[in-house]
Parts: structure tokens; C-alpha cells; sequence
């Protein structure tokens, strides 16, 4: 049993589409209303990089606390720290670089707040804590501590075995809502303060013997442990200025763990030098790990011995110690055997890249810097709005200039193209509107030329699908059908196209720096929108119209007019039926114009072949009847006292007989014919028995067929010795008594 194809519905799509516009602006309006007034308030036009906006520029000068030479490593280490600092507290399109290599060169965009630039003047320093305890990143769970989960009440508890296993079959498989920061605040609360009494001690209950004492886990400690949530990027900006002299509670950089320190035991001045390379064994054998090497100074080493002695005899986590930097734990290592002599290697899951930067982090801290601030300005934008200008009027003309070419070349399939750029304008505006308000995102002069880009990009997606229909047209397909196979052909195409735009895009964002990024940015954000718009607005646009008189018929100004596009071939229907047939542009050839398919065609408008092939006979006179003619019931011219021949059509290779008025057809030796003359050969069929589209060579094959076959009839009619006594429309008898016609002529034997 035959199945029915899918239904289209494209006005599903365009609803989705319109829905998806919808929230957009609705979600961009909503954050202008509730924001306004505030520092980071939402706004209609997008936020402005420092190129085309302008803001804060401050130079500052390392300086070594202990007066040696700062070198070009220290700077350049400097510089990561300020841009991980900048990064993490959602500054974008910052520029940081060296300035004459002593000198930090920082420019923010806009008005950046007083935090932002507290981090930005603030030094880091390198220390060596003790780990008192170590737990995941997120916050306490209420709904733990209310099970009594002895982990959610003491911050030094190790976590069990099965703390991370999948819940049991009895418990409930609904999601449960995550906890709201008042109930995460409750919980932390009633978790640390162990007395009682409602206020949280500052001073550890009992003497600390040491830095790796429990004891200096105070209740305020516990109650910041518990709500600290190391998922948070603004938790790991970094920039602190910790207390040397007391427990501190930090992430780690990466953000994977969270850690209550206990007092410095070794500032990063105590380390001589620190060097990345491949671990050996005892017996100098290369192990194929690699380590980072530590070699200490005198008082360093003097420190770090009685450190690393004293960490032998903890339990985990206590025998650990963490190596904090700019306030993040950017190491923590176990403790395996007293270091005397001042040479420690930290080993673990290394590869090459992170041994060298926890190398040259460890390097910074041995030379900590004081960054002097030498000045600090308000720049104006580089390019400003003279250039922003003149990019926008740029992408102005290079969007009308297309509007207009796709105009010329494709007529009425132009006004869609103008729609959807207008979609996918709206769709990119919105977007970078939105993100500049919920993650700081700030437009420079190289994201608007991405953008610019981007109008290309939409138009090529267009292109090839209007090409692809109106290949399909030139096949043969009715307008309808064509949209239909042209999407699925130029779908495939346009897929192709745009992940590969997109994959470039990803490409330079994360090799690039700077502007480059907010190039690529746009750039992959505007292939995306283009997916977008012609899958949910473009071709459904197309399906609707098709099923208009003014597209579906191929008006000439459509753009898919089927006889400008050069479809002239026959159109096989179905069910053996053949698309009518036009009016033949040269003599003896009977081509057809197809594509636009237009139901109820008048009978005037069809060929008697056509006629005659519905009825399936036609009929000829007998070759050497008389030219007197006679109407007939039909409409027809049959000589009298000649004999009728019906024969049954043979379909659509027959050649065509002679409609209604046409003179009748003169049989071989007529006065009008002036001698035996081979009749005009039909052209081949376009299209064989089983509605298969014949090659050329077929066709020119069955045309030779044709013509050696006409030319042996003509010839056998040249021939016919029978004649006919003029006036009589008996033929003569045969010696056997019958007429010769009867028998003898081709045409005899009544209805064949």
C-alpha cells in the first residue's frame, strides 16, 4: 500500500519564528525596564568597545619589593594575571600589553567600576599554605544537612563512599529545584555554629599548636566554607589580599575544589628558581612524566624542612600543602618524604604546557611585584563614531547593492530575499543587544565588519536555493514539485557552507586576541542567525507562495517563468498522461513548455493528436480516394465512396491528426499533392512508456526508427499498383472475384 508523503506545513516554522523573534525583544525590553538606573542596566543599542567607545587607560610599573631587576618574564607573567583578573569580573574587549617591556599598558571600555580597577592595581603574591580541608565546589545542601549527612556538618568530615553513587531505587526520580541562596545561607548557618548561641567566633576555641592545626577552622571560617561556590566565576577572580597570619578560604584556579588554608607557612621569596622537565627515577632513568622542580633558598630551605617533616605524620587532606597565587590555589600536592636539602619536586598529571606554567608562576612568586601606578586617563575612542559611521553606511550600500542585484536577476524571488535579510538583521541586532547586557559582550569596528560579512552570507544561502529551483524547473518539474526537490538538493549545500564558515570562525576565536575575537564572534554568530532564517523562514515563504496565481503560474515576473528559463521539454503527469502541448516554435518539431502547470486547460487549446489520443483512434483516408470531401458527424472531411480507417492511437509517438477545419490529407498521386510525397515526421518522444525521460541518444535513436518506418509506408503507397476509375468508389475485382482493396490494400480490413 502506497504511502502518502508528509504534509508540508510551513506555517508551523513561521510561527516558531515569530514566537522566537518575540521573546528576543520581549526578554530585551523586560531588562531595560527592571535595570534601569543601575550601573550594568540593559540597553536598545549594543555596548561599545574601546575602539569606537573609549574608557580607562592605566600605565602601571612593576616594581621588585626586594629592588632587583624585573624581567621580561616577569612582565608578561604580570600581564596573564591582570588579563585573568579582567576576564573573570566580565570586562570585555580589554587591551593589556607591554609598554617599552617595563611598563603594563591596561585600557578598559566604558566606566569601569572601582573594583574593576582595585584588581587591576592590586600585585599578587605567591605563598605556601597547608590544606586543613578540601571539598567540592559547590555550596552546602540543605536538604543534606536535613538528613543528617555528617559531610554537610563538619567541613573537616572525609566524604563517604557512596556520597557520590546514584541515589537508591526508593528515592524519588523527579528533579528537585536547586536551592535559593536564603536557603543555602539558613543551612550554612545552622552547620557552623556548633554553640549555638547565633553569632559566629572569629577566634579559634583553642590554641592552634601550629599552622596545620584543625583548630584555626573557626565558626565565621565554616560558615564562608559552606557558601562559598567555586562554580561562580566571579569567585575565582582572584586579586585577594589575604592574611598571611590566618586561615583563608579560596578555589582553586580551575574551579574544581574549594579549600579552608591554614596560616602561611613559606612566602614565595623563599623559592631560588623553579624549572619544568621530564621526573627520573633513582638511578637516573627518565620516567616520561613530567615534574616541576623547586630549588629554595637558605632561609627557604631551612623553612620548607621542618614544613614538609611536620606533614608526614597528618592524615589526607592535612598532609597536603597548596601553593596560592593572587589569592586561587594553583597547585596542591601530597607530602611523600621530608625535604632537607632545599630540592622539591611537585609530580602529578602533568603534560608539558602545565608543567611550564606552574613553572613560570612559581618564578613570579619568587620576585613578587608592587605595581606603581604611573598614570591613569580617560581616552577618547581611537576610531569613534566618525568610523562607526562609515562602517554602517558601508553596510548599508553593500545590503542595497544586493537587494538590487537579487531584484534584477531573480524578479519577484528578490522581495524574499529582502524579507529574510530583514529577519536576519532584526534577529543580529537583537542578539548582540542582549549579550552586551547579560555577559558584557561590547561591538568593536571588526565585529561590525563580521556583520558586514554576514549580508553575504545570507544572499549566497539564497542564491543557491533559488538556482536550485530553478534548475528543477529546466528538468521538467512543475513549479510546485520544484520547490520541494530544490530545498532538499540546495539544504545539503547551504549546511555544508555555513559549518564551514562557522568552524573558521572558532578557529581564529580562540587562536586570536583582541579585535580578531569580536571579528570571528560576529562572524560565527551571523552564520548561525542565517541557519535560522532560511530553515524557518525562507523556504517556508517559498512553499506559501508557490500556491499563489502570480508564483505558482510562473508569471513573468516571478522570476520563474518557465519559458525564459529555457524549460521546453515534456512534462510526464502520471497515469500515462503528458503536460499539453505549445504551440511548435519550428516547423516539424512539436516541443513542449512545462514548469507551469496551469489546471483546466480549454479544449480549443489542445492538438487533435491530443484529442485523438484521449478517444484513443484516429482516423485517415484510404490512399487514392477522391479529394471530394464530405462532413462528417465529427467535424471531419472524409471523401466520398472512400473507405474510413479507424485505428487506435499509439499514444503520445503517434503523429498528430488533423483537428477541425484543417484541409484533409491528400493520399499519394492527389491533384494537390502533384505526385507520391513522404508526409512531415513527428519528432521523437521526450519521455518513454514507463514516464522515464529519454537521454538524447535515445531520442535520436527512436527519431531514425521513426523516419526509416514512415519512409518504407511512403514508399509502399508510391508503389500500390490498384487504381480507381474515376468517379467510382469501387475498386476493380480481382481475378478471384474479390475486391482488390478488400485484401491487397494496406489500409484494408476495416477497423484495425
Amino acid at each position: 500500500m502506497a504511502q502518502r508523503p508528509p504534509r508540508s506545513r510551513p506555517g508551523r516554522k513561521l510561527i516558531f519564528l515569530a514566537v522566537l523573534v518575540i521573546a528576543l525583544l520581549g526578554t530585551l525590553v523586560a531588562g531595560v525596564q527592571i535595570t534601569k538606573g543601575e550601573e550594568d542596566a540593559a540597553s536598545f543599542a549594543p555596548k561599545l568597545a574601546l575602539d569606537l567607545e573609549g574608557g580607562t587607560q592605566l600605565i602601571l610599573t612593576p616594581k621588585a619589593t626586594d629592588n632587583s631587576q624585573v624581567t621580561q618574564d616577569d612582565v608578561d607573567q604580570a600581564i596573564e594575571i591582570i588579563r585573568q583578573r579582567v576576564d573573570a569580573s566580565g570586562v570585555t574587549e580589554a587591551e593589556i600589553t607591554s609598554q617599552g617591556g617595563q611598563n603594563i599598558v591596561v585600557a578598559l571600555p566604558g566606566q569601569p567600576s572601582d573594583e574593576t580597577l582595585d584588581l587591576v592595581r592590586q600585585s599578587a603574591q605567591l605563598r605556601f599554605r597547608p590544606v586543613l580541608t578540601v571539598a567540592g565546589p559547590g555550596t552546602i545542601d540543605p536538604a543534606a544537612l536535613a538528613a543528617g549527612d555528617a559531610a554537610a556538618q563538619d567541613p573537616t568530615a572525609e566524604p563517604t563512599e557512596g556520597a557520590t553513587e546514584a541515589p537508591s531505587e526508593g528515592a524519588s526520580e523527579a528533579p528537585t529545584a536547586p536551592p535559593t541562596r536564603e536557603e543555602i545561607e539558613a543551612a550554612a548557618r545552622q552547620a557552623a555554629d556548633t554553640d549555638g548561641n547565633g553569632e559566629f567566633s572569629t577566634e579559634p576555641a583553642t590554641e592552634p599548636a601550629d599552622t596545620s592545626d584543625p583548630n584555626w577552622i573557626t565558626e565565621q571560617v565554616s560558615y564562608d566554607f559552606y557558601t562559598l561556590d567555586c562554580t561562580d566565576p566571579a569567585s575565582r577572580t582572584g586579586g585577594t589580599q589575604d592574611d598571611p597570619a590566618a586561615p583563608l578560604v579560596t578555589c582553586s584556579e580551575d574551579g574544581s575544589a574549594k579549600f579552608i588554608l591554614g596560616p602561611t607557612a613559606l612566602e614565595g621569596t623563599g623559592v631560588e628558581s623553579a624549572t619544568a622537565g621530564l621526573g627520573t627515577n633513582a638511578q637516573g632513568m627518565s620516567t616520561g612524566q613530567w615534574v616541576v622542580s623547586l630549588e629554595m633558598t637558605g632561609e627557604g630551605t631551612r623553612v620548607f624542612a621542618e614544613f614538609s617533616q611536620r606533614l608526614l605524620a597528618l592524615p589526607p587532606p592535612q598532609n597536603q600543602f597548596a601553593v596560592v597565587l593572587d589569592g586561587l590555589v594553583i597547585s596542591n600536592a601530597q607530602m611523600t618524604e621530608a625535604i632537607p636539602n632545599g630540592r622539591a619536586q611537585i609530580s602529578g598529571n602533568f603534560t608539558q604546557e602545565t608543567a611550564n606554567k606552574l613553572a613560570n608562576q612559581l618564578n613570579f612568586g619568587s620576585l613578587p611585584l608592587n605595581f606603581e601606578v604611573q598614570s591613569e586617563d580617560q581616552i577618547s575612542a581611537t576610531l569613534g563614531s566618525e568610523q562607526l559611521a562609515r562602517g554602517v553606511l558601508a553596510g548599508l550600500i553593500g545590503a542595497g547593492l544586493v537587494i538590487l542585484y537579487m531584484l534584477w536577476q531573480y524578479r519577484g524571488l528578490g522581495i524574499v530575499s529582502v524579507a529574510s535579510l530583514g529577519i536576519a538583521a532584526v534577529l543580529t541586532y537583537g542578539v548582540i543587544a542582549l549579550l552586551s547586557w547579560t555577559i558584557g559582550y561590547r561591538l568593536s569596528l571588526p565585529g561590525v565588519v563580521g556583520m558586514i560579512i554576514a549580508v553575504g552570507v545570507t544572499a549566497d544561502s539564497f542564491i543557491v536555493y533559488f538556482e536550485r529551483i530553478r534548475d528543477e524547473v529546466r528538468e521538467g518539474r512543475v513549479l510546485s514539485a520544484a520547490v520541494d526537490h530544490g530545498w532538499a538538493r540546495a539544504r545539503r549545500t547551504i549546511l555544508a557552507s555555513d559549518a564551514v564558515n562557522f568552524l573558521a570562525a572558532v578557529v581564529l576565536y580562540f587562536l586570536a586576541v583582541g579585535g580578531v575575537q569580536g571579528f570571528a564572534f560576529t562572524l560565527g554568530l551571523t552564520t548561525l542567525i542565517d541557519l535560522v532564517v532560511v530553515m524557518l523562514f525562507t523556504h517556508p515563504v517559498m512553499q506559501l507562495l508557490i500556491r499563489t496565481k502570480f508564483f505558482g503560474q510562473g508569471h513573468r515576473l516571478s522570476g520563474l517563468e518557465p519559458r525564459s528559463l529555457g524549460a521546453t521539454s515534456v512534462t510526464y503527469r502520471g497515469r500515462g498522461r503528458f503536460a499539453p502541448t505549445a504551440p511548435a516554435r519550428t516547423a516539424g518539431s512539436e516541443r513542449e513548455l512545462v514548469g507551469a502547470a496551469v489546471a483546466g486547460a480549454t479544449p480549443d487549446r489542445v492538438s487533435g493528436a491530443a484529442r485523438d489520443g484521449a478517444t484513443g483512434t484516429r482516423t485517415r483516408p484510404v490512399a487514392g480516394a477522391r479529394p471530394a470531401t464530405t462532413p462528417t458527424p465529427h467535424g471531419s472531411s472524409v471523401a466520398p465512396g472512400t473507405t474510413n480507417v479507424t485505428e487506435p492511437a499509439a499514444g503520445p509517438d503517434s503523429p498528430p491528426a488533423a483537428g477541425p477545419g484543417s484541409p484533409p490529407a491528400a493520399g499519394p498521386g492527389s491533384p494537390s499533392d502533384g505526385g507520391p510525397k513522404a508526409s512531415a515526421t513527428p519528432p521523437a518522444p521526450a519521455v518513454g512508456p514507463d514516464g522515464r525521460r529519454l537521454t538524447i541518444a535515445e531520442r535520436r535513436a527512436a527519431e531514425r526508427a521513426r523516419q526509416q518506418g514512415q519512409e518504407r509506408a511512403d514508399g509502399a503507397a508510391a508503389g500500390d499498383p490498384v487504381t480507381r476509375p474515376a468517379g467510382d468508389g469501387a475498386a476493380p475485382a480481382a481475378p478471384d472475384g474479390r475486391a482488390q482493396d478488400d485484401t491487397d490494400s494496406p489500409t484494408a480490413g476495416g477497423e484495425r
